[in-house]
This record gives structure tokens, sequence and C-alpha cells, in this order.
């Protein structure tokens, strides 16, 4: 198993120092790693012993701790380096990546624009080949909407299928692990050491871990690829529509099988307000802990009670509070049944829907974001209005657990955009290789 794309550590440390007053990525730069190994990107939420980990939160500012996740165990048996924690939205809250304690990521290959969220860190120092495999997590696309506006490859494998022991957690039934990289051939080795069963996370999946990559097969000769039209048909960029049908039509001249498929716009219109609903809650919940007593930064006061709000108020970020006070809102007993149950009621739905579309084909397509990556000063953290399934829509994927991920598709005007393919639970396989044969066609110029 050998990385396409891979340069020393210490030329990684030094494109590392290089880029950060351009795109401001990184939060702790390992500067003291072990010259031997490949260098990995670590998103600043995942655990590494001795070495800071903050989840772009002031209120973690002073967090290191004291062991690895299971997945940077998994990364150095492997021979990869720690070389850097990259900034992330704040504890995982965000799409834009501007909410970090460090300030805002800026896009790859246009510093007016934002990086994406919530693990831009990750997804513009893999843009700018810092390092040839970058770690992140998704919760509602936050691997796979930076994977699009910076222009790399981007995963979100099926739920349970690498360990979250030792991330710090978002919302835990939507948290998955992911990662970027360069090419799928990269992406398929990659998944082969983060898989498998880690007793330390029981939602963590027994399913045996493939050769992913020595069974890459790009060949689409009959491959049965579903397009999503119900994204699809709702885009309105014109340049990007029109890169997705001339992929379209060059998969069926590749010889795959083609057809289409639809969801209700009822049950897509309902993806964010159930997506905010639970993901806040379960927030709210996983982070009562921070609260400057037993963890965090602690602020002064005069009692226990003082202390507490204190070091919540100065920890975090209005944004994150907001979505503190509409979690705690929605666990309230009084208000379990008519928002959180019934956002999980929504969520079977959705997902029951969403398991109609894989019937009879081996993967399902679509524009991965309906633009390219926005311009910071017209960006905001402030998600809370009306949203627009055409981009939220890759949270389907973090309802089912299902896997997906985005490969880069084409540029306007300098700027990537991507498409999306997801397979069924744990075809993982299936996946890969429909994505090999779409890079392949790409590489071959048939798209501009």
């Amino acid at each position: 198993m050998a990385f396409e794309q891979t340069i020393s550590v210490q030329e990684s440390l030094r494109r590392i120092h290089e880029l950060q007053p351009e795109l401001n990525a990184a939060v702790t730069i390992v500067d003291d790693a072990p010259e031997a190994g490949i260098p990995v990107i670590l998103k600043d939420n995942i655990s590494t012993k001795g070495i800071r980990t903050t989840a772009s939160s002031r209120i973690l500012d002073n967090y290191v701790p004291v062991y690895d996740a299971t997945i940077v165990t998994k990364l150095k048996h492997a021979g990869f380096t720690p070389v850097v924690k990259a900034s992330m939205d704040e504890l995982g809250m965000g799409g834009t990546n501007r909410n970090a304690a460090t300030g805002p990521v800026h896009n790859a290959w246009d510093q007016d624009r934002i990086a994406g969220g919530s693990s831009g860190g990750s997804a513009v120092l893999t843009a700018r080949a810092a390092a040839p495999l970058a770690i992140g997590t998704d919760t509602g696309d936050s691997v796979r909407k930076p994977a699009s506006y910076n222009g790399v490859v981007g995963v979100k494998p099926t739920y349970g299928r690498i360990s979250r022991y030792g991330i710090i957690p978002y919302a835990s039934s939507l948290d998955h692990v992911g990662y970027f990289t360069t090419s799928v051939k990269d992406a398929a080795a990659a998944l082969e050491i983060l898989a498998g069963r880690d007793d330390h996370d029981m939602t963590s999946s027994l399913e045996p871990v493939g050769e992913y990559e020595a069974c890459l097969n790009p060949n689409l000769a009959g491959k049965k690829i579903a397009v999503f039209d119900t994204v699809a048909d709702a885009l309105r960029d014109e340049a990007i529509a029109a890169a997705f049908q001339k992929l379209v039509s060059d998969l069926e001249s590749a010889g795959a099988d083609v057809t289409h498929v639809t969801m209700p716009e009822q049950l897509m219109d309902l993806i964010a307000p159930v997506y905010k609903t639970i993901a806040n809650s379960e927030a709210a919940a996983n982070h009562s802990n921070l609260d400057g007593i037993r963890f965090g930064v602690r602020k002064p006061g005069e009692s226990v009670e003082d202390v507490m709000t204190a070091s919540r108020t100065a920890g975090f970020s209005s944004y994150v509070r907001a979505r503190f006070v509409i979690g705690s809102y929605s666990l309230f007993e009084e208000n379990q049944d008519r928002l959180f149950r019934k956002a999980q009621k929504i969520r079977r739905l959705i997902c029951e829907a969403y398991a109609s579309l894989f019937r009879n084909v081996d993967a399902v397509i679509c524009p991965a974001a309906p633009t390219v990556a926005p311009l910071l000063a017209e960006s905001s953290d402030v998600r809370f209005g009306q949203d627009e399934f055409v981009e939220e829509h890759m949270q389907l994927a973090n309802f089912s657990g299902y896997p997906s991920m985005v490969i880069p598709l084409g540029k306007k005007d300098g700027l990537p955009f991507a498409v999306e393919i997801a397979a069924k639970p744990f075809e993982e396989q299936t996946m890969f290789d429909v994505a090999a044969g779409m890079e392949a066609l790409l590489k071959e110029g048939r798209h501009e």
C-alpha cells in the first residue's frame, strides 16, 4: 500500500508554515514531529497525546490529551506522522470555518472565499499539497463540502466503519470520521488504514475491512448508476449543471447503465430543520461537561454557578452558544415529544425514502455543492433561517449512515466544484470503483 503523492515530514512542515499567513489553516504545528514517516494532517478535534487539541474553541485552549485517538494509533502504526492540528469550525458547529477561535480559514484558491466547514483547515492544506492525507470529521457534509470548495477528494464512509474513540464529538448519531486525499486510489488506501472494529467505540462495526486499493476497478461498463434528479434539477448554476450533465453523458458512453431517481421535495425540505434539531440537541448534551469546573478553561466566579456561566460565556462563540440554546430547548421535557422525538421520527421517514433510491443500483450521484465557495464577506455563520435542500442534501448520508464521497468535477472561474457519489452501507468498494471510473474520465480532459 503506497500513496501516489507524498512528501517528507520536514517539507510538509515547511509548507504549512509558508501557507499559514495566507490560509490561517493551522492551530498547532507539530514542529518537533519525528522526521520519519508520511505526514498527515489532523483536524483539531482528534485527540493526540501530548499535543494540544482545542477543537478551535477558546474553552479548550489549554487541553492537552493524555491519549491518542484510535485512528491516530492506526496512522502511526501505518507509518504516518502527525504534523499539524488543523483549524475547524468551533466544536464542528458550522459550514464556513469562520468561527474558529483562531479566526477564519481561507479557501485554497481564493483568500476572499470560505474554505467550507467544519473541516476547512484539513481541506485547504490538502489542496495546497501540505500532506497526502488529512483527517476530518463529517456530521452534516463537514468533509465533503470543503472538499468540493477546494478541489480535493473527500470521503465519509459508512457509520461505524471508522472508530470515533478519541474524537471530540458534535452529534453522536451523525458524526463520522472522514478524510481528504488528492486521488481516489489514495482514498481507497486510506480507508484500509483507518477502518475496523474498535472495542473502545461500541458503535464501530464488526464488518470486515476490504482490500480497497488492491481491488480498485475503474471499469464503468455495466455499473448501475442513478442520477439524483431532485438535487440535479434544483441547480441554478449553469456551469456546474452543464459539467454534471456532460459527466452523465460520458458515463453512458463508458457503458454505465444510467437511471434517474427522485425523492419527494416535501421530505427534502425537512432535511435542514431535522438536522438542526437533532444535531443541536446532541451537541448540547455532549458538551455539558465543558463548564470550567470538570473540563475546559476556567473563569473566576463567586460560586460554582458563576464559574460555569463565566467560563461558558467566555469560552464559546455566540454562534455556538445559540446552538446550545436551541438544543437545550428541544431537550426540555415539555418539548421533547413535539421537537426532538418528532425530528427523530421524520429522520426515519427521510432515511426510508433515501434507501429507496439505492434499489437495484450500485451508486447514486449528484452535484455536491450548488455553487463554488462563497465569498467570506457574503457568507454567514448564523444559518438558522430557511435552508434549501440543494445546499443541505449531503446530510442525507449522515442521517442514513450511507457511505458518500466527492471528487473534483470541474472549475468555474478557477474555483473548484465536485460530484457526490453515494453507495449502500459498507459498499465502499463499489463507491471507490465508480469514483475511480469517473476520475479516469475527467483526467481524459473531457471536462474543463
